[in-house]
């Protein structure tokens, strides 16, 4: 459904008065039109919260960020933890962010302001840049200094340092590049570098880490032998471990050990098939033909590479280890999510002791020593008061800073046209990265700057794109539409001078709608969904955009943003509280069946027989802290107790509280479905569908179209 949102005054302090306001309110979305949202008006209800991981109840939910955070790494420097991932051509690039719990991160500098190796990277001359620039970068610490090597498409890479993560950052050219290299500062003085794919190598780097040592560059394992790419390469009890990914067929995670830094190493399966209930959504293939492009629908239950892979391992203060890896979480972009970690025979594994190489969606925080309160690095919505734009905004390719200001009206965003032929190849197109699972993004525009040829607002920046904005005609003023893969516009005349657009998208669905509004309250949807694939044309997720550009060949007029307000219906890992104290029923999304005690056994019953009305199928969850619950039975007071390995049949109505037995960690999937995690067998609660069995807790995990027995719907008891 669509928000409502208040009209801003022309007064400065009642525009932030109303920019407050908007921005303490979100989006209630409609689960019976989860696509794209319908256009019907909606009230705003609720807070100002962005996507936290942190729970605020000693646990978090994966992922950490829901927005693009792709090429993870991520170093410990004493009680700080660093990271940094890839921003292709986005300018600046290379965030720094800063954490004491792993968990709840703060931005710190970017690592290049502007990265310029000609008009390509200025969309100038009819090139550009898109999915190329920094990638893969590789973090690394070492007497005092910060190192961040990176990757940069036609260039040799390059090495960013700084005694501050702070900044100011220095850049310098290496003398060769390094497909997706890690480098290691070993005990002896030596530093290395590991790069490549299946055929991976490694070289001694010079003193000044600029040039590979003359006959030091060796090939440590040969193709075909299992390795892939992405590496993170550390010394760990004098042995040497490298991590990294393979994509093919699907993406997964190995890890590669040996005695020496040159090996022989041997590899091993560390993350496979975690995609934490998410399969491929719709996919963009050859992007050479088109628009319209061939658009690939959603496959049943293939997971591509969702799931976690590419990350690396950290060991905290208090002796536990955790990892980080990215998922291609289809259009919202490459996301990156925490892992325990359980070494195994001198092999690390994501995963608990009962379910490795599979990570839960949700977990206990690492125990760091420190408590941090919930966060998130970035804040989205703006009303373009300060000085400066805040981190969270990147320009697509390297800007004009004469042609945009936040100083020449104050409270503005003004942007000046240049020409372009359309939007992709606009310049000074502001772009900050979508938020999933879902999320609102309204701007307020004023057009009297405007000049014939001028197109101004707001798009979805991806391959295909899709745009609502207002353009200047001969004959005034206008609302279009435009999708690049349809071929769509729509447009609506309009006399008013200021104006308000929004996009809606839902990144479970991977489709979105545009819509507008003349007064800020009530909106009307233009065009039809709006379909956003995952591409690697721009290697990025959906960006939102603030665009400007005059498209006669000409230079325009100016166009002032009001202001950029983002609102998240689902912003937390807890769509709804846990029901502490209360009675619930637990239903299979699989079958149907709901969860009764029945003879001191769990069975999922069918939902039309009759003990499911009774309180056989009633359980009060009790509070087991840091996220975890018990469940009681309403029936006989007895508890859900896990007992052997939790086959079947062994999930049991004990009498007597056994204490971890019967606790279990609470999931919830962010789609109005719950997966309950034994803390026995870390594996998942399982009713096997349509099997008229008993219960067990033996489920890896959860399949993406959540019917596998493992997910349930949760209703209070209404007595």
């Amino acid at each position: 459904m669509i928000l409502s949102q208040l009209v801003p005054s022309k007064n400065a302090h009642r525009k932030f008065l109303c920019l407050l306001l908007a921005t303490l309110c979100v989006a209630v979305s409609n689960a019976q039109n989860s696509e794209a949202g319908s256009p019907s008006t909606q009230k705003q209800n609720g807070n100002n919260r962005t996507w936290t991981a942190d729970n605020g109840n000693g646990s978090f939910t994966n992922p950490l960020f829901y927005d693009e955070f792709s090429d993870p790494d991520l170093i410990r420097v004493g009680d700080d933890y660093y990271l940094t991932g890839t921003t292709m051509h986005t300018m600046p690039g290379m965030p720094v962010l800063h954490s004491r719990d792993l968990v709840n991160w703060e931005f710190l500098s970017y690592a290049v302001d502007k990265l310029d190796f000609g008009p390509a990277y200025h969309l100038q001359d009819g090139k550009d840049i898109y999915g190329q620039g920094i990638w893969a970068p590789s973090f690394r610490y070492h007497k005092g200094t910060f190192y961040i090597f990176t990757n940069v498409n036609g260039q040799t890479a390059q090495l960013f340092t700084a005694t501050n993560p702070k900044g100011p950052w220095k850049q310098s050219r290496m003398k060769k590049s390094f497909h997706d290299l890690s480098v290691l500062f070993d005990d002896d003085g030596k530093v290395y570098v590991v790069w490549g794919y299946d055929e991976l190598k490694m070289a001694e780097l010079t003193p000044d880490l600029l040039d590979a040592k003359e006959g030091t560059e060796r090939i440590i394992v040969p193709k075909g032998k299992g390795a892939g790419e992405g590496c993170h390469f550390y010394k760990i009890n004098g042995k040497y471990y490298i991590t990294n990914t393979n994509y093919d067929p699907l993406c997964y995670q190995v890890c590669l050990r040996a005695d020496k830094p040159g090996g022989p190493y041997e590899i091993n399966v560390m993350s496979a098939e975690e995609s934490l209930g998410v399969g491929t959504g719709w996919r963009l293939g050859d992007t050479r033909n088109g628009p319209p492009f061939k658009l690939s629908p959603p496959v049943d239950n293939y997971v591509g590479c969702v799931p976690m892979h590419q990350g690396g391992i950290v060991q905290t203060q208090s002796g536990e280890w955790w990892g980080w890896s990215m998922m291609d979480y289809n259009s919202v972009g490459r996301l990156t999510a925490l892992s325990p970690v359980t070494w195994k025979d001198g092999w690390p594994y994501f995963g608990l002791a009962g379910n490795l190489t599979r990570s839960p969606r949700t977990w206990i925080k690492p125990n760091t020593g420190f408590t941090t309160q919930p966060r998130a690095p970035y804040e989205r919505s703006d009303d373009f008061y300060a000085n400066k734009l805040k981190p969270i905004w990147q320009w697509n390719h390297v800007p004009n800073d004469a042609k945009w200001s936040l100083a020449e009206r104050k409270g503005y965003l003004r942007l000046r046209s240049l020409p372009a032929t359309n939007f992709w190849t606009a310049q000074n197109s502001l772009t900050q990265r979508a938020i999933g699972p879902e999320s609102f993004a309204t701007t307020e525009i004023e057009t009297a700057g405007m000049k014939q040829g001028d197109l101004a607002g707001l798009a979805l920046l991806n391959l295909p794109y899709a745009s609502i904005g207002v353009a200047r005609t001969s004959k005034g003023t206008v609302i279009k539409i435009f999708n690049q893969q349809t071929g769509e516009q729509d447009s609506i005349e309009v006399t008013a001078k200021r104006l308000w657009l929004r996009t809606h998208g839902n990144f479970d669905t991977d489709k979105a709608l545009f819509s507008y509004s003349v007064d800020g309250e009530k909106f009307q949807v233009l065009g039809d969904t709006v379909i956003m694939p995952f591409q690697l044309r721009t290697f990025q997720g959906v960006r939102y955009a603030l665009f400007h550009f005059n498209n006669s060949g000409a230079t325009g007029g100016y166009a002032d943003f009001n202001n950029f307000i983002v609102s998240e219906p689902r912003a937390s890992g807890l769509t709804k509280p846990i029901p502490y104290d209360q009675y619930i029923t637990l239903t299979s999304l699989a079958d149907g069946t709901v969860l009764a005690n029945w003879k001191d056994f769990v069975r999922p019953l069918p939902a039309n027989d009759p003990l499911v009305k009774t309180n056989m199928a009633y359980f009060k969850v009790l509070d087991r802290g840091n996220g975890r619950i018990a469940l009681q039975s309403a029936k006989d007071s007895g508890y859900v107790t896990i007992v052997g390995a939790g086959g079947m049949a062994q999930v049991r109505i004990e009498k007597n509280d056994p204490g971890e037995a019967a606790t279990f960690q609470w999931q919830d999937m962010l789609q109005g479905d719950l997966m309950l995690m034994s803390l026995s067998t870390h594996r998942y609660l399982f009713a096997d569908p349509h099997a008229k069995s008993l219960a067990s807790a033996d489920a890896p995990g959860t399949r993406p179209d959540r019917k596998d027995g493992a997910c349930f719907a949760w209703e209070l008891v209404r007595k």
